[in-house]
């Protein structure tokens, strides 16, 4: 997978020229809030440095876009204490994994205002316990079915058509997902394909990119945010987007898995489908200081178990065996959420951030993870203070809970799709993140991370888990 991603990148030189734009620059803010890049500590309005953070150039103005990364994570942990461990358990003897991600981007840009993508991805190795025992687990990285192929698959294939409202115009940002160096200042964007909800809603500058940032899952996202995905993180859907000067609103009508945690997604929208609503405030409030607030709403229609039927079927059944939430799946059954995400500019160097999240947790976990609540704070800072201005460093803490009958269905011996040790003594899972991120050359970036988990998978009887990590990061 690396020798193509390597041999694809060899051909950026041979990219045209898009054509000349014909409106004036769009707001690079509107832009760039799409995007992790909404804020990062140490950037001005206009670039301070020439370094190169790619191992190749890339087209400023091309009708192409072409690149790629490769992203690999060892992690390991010593034995803890632990009372007891059950089937899906973080083991509580030392262990170690690698995880290995190559993904290649392509986009082209067919006119002024659409632009379409494909990126192909190969995920290989496993995360430690084979990514189970943790809500908030260690490696965003890490596909939760070890059984999946390691060859290559489309994560990605989507269209993007922008529709203008306004002649007043600046200039974009351009990335990966967007190739559009002007934008109307007010327009409607739509995107339509395959992609990953995390790709646009619930995005965080310094609390989103498991590449060059923090690893774990609800760092990286909201936890109580179970957004549609298969397996691999990807779905299938539609998105419209409104954006104007200091705000942008966004709508996502995608499809749900079969089963939790599938790889295969319902085709039928009228019994299985994911609603998300998410709205982006941007400003100067604090201090003259630029800062974000989003707030998220989302309501999944699926195949899901509710854990107070599975709990009375137990007892009914005269505690024969551990309640069966695969038992108790309905169709057209719910489950809906709500998410607070902030980041906040304090210096040129230092930002902070943070997330809640609450959803109604009646029914099933069935995609992201296993968390009904959530909160999240961090801090996070590029290397300007010590004259390394292309580091980076971050510390987060976040806590999880999960609601009364969830508690209940793990301590009568229920297994969830990443959850269940066999009994609970419940406690809030408490997880606090620092890591450093070191530019090596061009793209080249070794990182060092640290994880220390209380109550790992909600169960006081367990734990505490500390994991560190290292992480070796090319961007193509």
């Amino acid at each position: 997978m690396l020798a193509l991603l390597l041999l694809a990148r060899a051909g950026v030189g041979f990219a045209q020229s898009a054509p000349t734009a014909t409106s004036s620059p769009a707001d690079i803010t509107a832009q760039s809030l799409s995007t992790t890049r909404s804020i990062q500590p140490g950037d001005s309005e206009t670039s301070e440095t020439n370094d190169d953070l790619t191992l190749f150039p890339h087209s400023e103005d091309g009708r192409y876009w072409i690149s790629g990364q490769v992203n690999v994570i060892l992690q390991w942990h010593p034995s803890f204490a632990a009372a007891y461990s059950g089937t899906n358990s973080l083991h509580s003897t030392a262990e170690n994994a690698t995880s290995k991600l190559y993904t290649l981007f392509l986009g082209y840009r067919l006119t002024h205002t659409t632009e379409v993508f494909l990126d192909m991805e190969s995920a290989e190795g496993h995360g430690i316990s084979n990514a189970l025992g943790l809500a908030g687990f260690t490696n965003l990285d890490v596909v939760r079915n070890p059984s999946l192929s390691y060859s290559p698959y489309v994560a990605r294939i989507m269209v993007r058509q922008i529709i203008p409202l306004s002649h007043c115009s600046k200039p974009a940002d351009r990335d990966e997902f967007h190739l559009a160096t002007t934008l109307p200042l007010r327009r409607l964007e739509f995107r339509l394909g395959k992609f990953s909800m995390a790709d646009f809603f619930d995005l965080n500058s310094w609390g989103s990119d498991s590449h060059l940032q923090f690893l774990n899952w609800t760092v990286d996202n909201n936890g109580a945010y179970d957004y549609a995905a298969n397996t691999r993180g990807y779905t299938d859907g539609a998105i419209l987007e409104f954006d104007d000067d200091w705000w942008t609103v966004r709508f996502g009508e995608t499809l749900m898995p079969k089963v939790a945690n599938g790889i295969f997604l319902d085709a039928d929208i009228a019994r299985a489908r994911s609603e998300n609503l998410e709205l982006e405030a941007r400003g100067n409030l604090i201090a003259g200081k630029r800062g974000v607030v989003r707030v998220l709403s989302y309501l999944n229609h699926a195949n899901m178990g509710n854990y107070r039927e599975a709990i009375e079927n137990y007892f009914a059944d005269g505690e024969t065996a551990p309640p069966d939430i695969i038992a108790t799946r309905m169709q057209g059954r719910h489950k809906f959420g709500f998410g607070l995400n902030f980041e906040q500019e304090i210096s040129k160097n230092v930002g902070v951030f943070g997330r809640v999240g609450w959803s109604d947790g009646r029914n099933e976990s069935f995609v992201y993870t296993e968390a009904d609540r959530t909160v999240e704070l961090g801090a996070f800072t590029k290397g300007g203070y010590w004259r390394r201005r292309n580091d980076r460093a971050g510390v987060a803490f976040v806590a999880n809970g999960i609601v009364a009958a969830h508690q209940e269905y793990l301590a009568l011996g229920g297994l969830g799709f990443l959850l269940g040790d066999g009994g609970l003594t419940y406690g809030p899972e408490k997880v606090v993140e620092g890591f450093y991120t070191a530019h090596i050359w061009r793209g080249f970036f070794a990182s060092f991370d640290l994880q220390h988990i209380n109550n790992p998978g909600y169960n006081m009887a367990r734990g505490p888990a500390t994991v560190p990590g290292v992480r070796v990061h090319l961007d193509l």
